[in-house]
């Protein structure tokens, strides 16, 4: 069969529609529904068995990475899950995060729900020369902030071990976050401010959940902020967040 292109080669916008209209346009509820069910399905096959408690936490990662190894390196303290939601459904609460690109991430209407907050610190002009004044990092300098303001916070890290490093300090100085979310990515520093954050938490009966390992990310740091959120104003279901489209 010929195919009619243009004189530079590119496809004709037949061509495109003719493509297009092999797959089957899916509303966003059901894409997360049905890729959710993929997920329980694969982690069935793969012969991991999750924790119910934690399972909408996993689940949520992986279906923001695409990646299964979170199946197995995602660490949870005690009642870490149960714990975190009971803090948020009390209202008030902060998440302090490590960059940006976590803080747009994490929902605001579930937020708004909770009467909570997310702040990151990183780019206030304070911190970047406090930073420098104290020889030390934006992320450092951002968490000893953050629990200056919000003692109770949620940390949240998916970039710098350097948070992680600050907040282990603090926890030693006294610091009872709600709980710490430490899942920065890298090869410097990362694996063990992991370890040495989670055993400090685990010590001290503070929540946590790490991302054992060099895996992380900015964006697995908002999918756990998620799923947490979600299941405290029982939205965990698509549709009841307004994707009818």
């Amino acid at each position: 069969m010929s195919v009619n292109r243009k004189d530079n080669g590119e496809r004709t916008d037949r061509e495109r529609i003719d493509n297009m209209s092999r797959y089957e346009f899916v509303r966003p509820a059901d894409i997360e529904k049905e890729s959710m069910r993929i997920i329980e399905s694969e982690l069935a096959v793969r012969g991991i068995e999750i924790p119910a408690e934690n399972l909408t936490v996993v689940k949520r990662v992986i279906h923001t990475t695409a990646d299964f190894d979170y199946a197995e390196n995602l660490k949870f303290t005690e009642n870490a899950v149960q714990r975190s939601i009971e803090a948020l459904r009390q209202g008030g609460l902060t998440f302090i995060t490590d960059t940006n690109m976590a803080l747009s991430g994490i929902s605001k209407p579930s937020l708004a729900k909770l009467d909570a907050g997310a702040v990151c610190y990183m780019a206030d002009p304070e911190i970047m020369q406090r930073a420098k004044e104290e020889g030390t990092t934006r992320a450092y300098a951002s968490m000893r902030r953050g629990a200056e303001e919000h003692p109770d916070a949620i940390f949240v890290s998916g970039n710098a071990p350097t948070a992680l490093i600050a907040i282990s300090e603090m926890i030693r100085e006294g610091l009872k976050p709600s709980l710490v979310i430490a899942v920065p990515v890298g090869f410097v520093n990362v694996v063990e401010s992991k370890q040495e954050l989670f055993e400090l938490c685990a010590e001290n009966d503070i929540p946590a959940i790490a991302a054992f390992g060099r895996k992380g990310g900015s964006n697995v740091a908002a999918s756990i902020c998620n799923a947490l959120l979600y299941q405290a104003v029982d939205m965990v279901d698509p549709l009841k967040r307004g994707w009818q489209k």
